[in-house]
């Protein structure tokens, strides 16, 4: 357990006593070390920080044992969890009640197709939809009032030939669903594909319809990202996973759907910076005041950190968390602080709704690790850490 002092001021600033956080992971499906883990962060009088597992759902009896993404339903208070099923021919996706002491309880689970990787509420609490990356599928489901699920949709995809990168664009690869500000439309990156889909919601009936299609550059391999709209202007940042860029798009709506216009590219480590050899870029969230993009870089070891064994002086590789400063006038990104995420493979990570902490699920470590935010938008201390079953693969907070 590695825990920072902080001053009795950060304390009350922070108000991060006693939250709940719940995370996602990988599991040998013969040792059903998958599923989903409950974490309580806990801070004292000192300002010292304690990361505790409290729970854990195998995956063999509730999401699955390659448990890859979790979603939290703020407007019916349920935790959907998607099983990845790598190598089977269907996945799932279980609807999850967060009881009192911060465990969940399964109540629904339903079958669908294989390789689920992300999902997003939508509609106001009327749908969910999934991206499918091994599937090269898209689907929605109906929230009932129980908060359980039905299946309402499946748009599926064929490549005619293999992209520029022929080992990871085999075949259209969904690998994220992203709500846009207006809440009209849903941006699904195909790694696979190098498209930007693009869907139109109907408020009526929350089904999706296909409403365009952006082509990024062959071998880019767009994988996450998100929107930003600063009340004159609403932009998209995409992050790339094959090239490891980072790309900024003006986004304009139009009677037919939305059009993007890119402002901004840049190496996904920061401006002018060499990308390490074997890097994979991952995840890109907002902070909280939509200030700054935070991104997350894999497999590269850029850092060399403390071991969280107090008694083991052998640093121990880690890679990095990005910090980016947004120009709210024009798209563009700067100033981008790099800076240990705690260990290997950061696939994702969260932040508090205070902006003070974020949550990083380390796949490679078994470990799930809370880094503190400075005022300046900068990523500080490691604040706490805990080892968690199986390879984690996704962590949120339950605020």
């Amino acid at each position: 357990m590695h825990v920072s002092h902080l001053s009795l001021l950060a304390f009350t600033a922070s108000q991060a006593a006693a939250v709940t956080l719940w995370a996602t992971s990988y599991g040998d499906s013969g040792l059903g070390y998958g599923g989903v883990t409950s974490l309580n962060l806990d801070q004292s009088a000192t300002g010292a920080y304690t990361l505790t597992a409290t729970a854990f759902l195998n995956g063999t009896s509730s999401c699955g044992d390659q448990s890859s993404w979790l979603t939290k339903d703020s407007y019916n208070d349920v935790i959907y969890c998607v099983d990845e099923a790598w190598g089977l021919a269907n996945g799932s996706i279980t609807s999850l009640k967060p009881s009192a002491n911060g465990s969940l309880v399964l109540f629904d689970k339903e079958t669908t197709l294989a390789s689920p990787v992300a999902t997003v509420v939508y509609n106001g609490g009327a749908a969910l939809v999934a991206a499918h990356y091994d599937t090269s599928a898209v689907t929605t489901w109906s929230i009932l009032p129980s908060g359980g699920l039905k299946a309402m949709q499946v748009f599926q995809y064929k490549l005619t030939k293999p992209g520029a990168v022929p080992d990871r664009q085999d075949a259209p690869h969904e690998h994220e669903v992203i709500l846009d500000p207006t809440g009209s439309f849903i941006v699904v990156p195909d790694l696979g594909a190098d498209l930007l889909r693009i869907f139109a919601i109907n408020k009526s009936t929350s089904m999706l319809s296909e409403s365009s299609t952006y082509s990024v550059p062959a071998g880019t391999g767009p994988r996450h990202g998100t929107f930003l709209n600063t009340g004159n202007a609403t932009y998209l940042f995409i992050i790339a996973e094959l090239a490891n860029t980072i790309t900024s798009y003006s986004v304009a709506y139009t009677a037919t759907g939305l059009s993007l216009t890119q402002v901004f590219i840049s190496g996904a480590y920061g401006i002018n910076v060499t990308i390490p050899a074997g890097a994979g870029a991952a995840e890109a969230i907002l902070s909280p005041d939509h200030k700054y993009l935070l991104t997350s870089e894999r497999h590269a070891a850029s850092f060399q950190i403390a071991n969280f064994d107090p008694k083991n002086s052998t640093k121990i590789p880690s890679d990095a968390l990005i910090a980016w400063n947004i120009d709210p006038l024009t798209g563009k990104l700067s100033n981008a602080q790099r800076a240990p995420a705690g260990g290997m493979n950061p696939r994702q990570f969260s932040v508090n709704k205070a902006g003070t902490l974020v949550a990083v699920g380390l796949q490679d470590d078994g470990r799930v690790v809370i880094i503190e935010r400075r005022g300046d938008g900068s990523f500080g201390d490691i604040v706490a850490s805990v080892v968690v079953h199986g390879s984690p693969t996704s962590v949120i907070w339950d605020e």
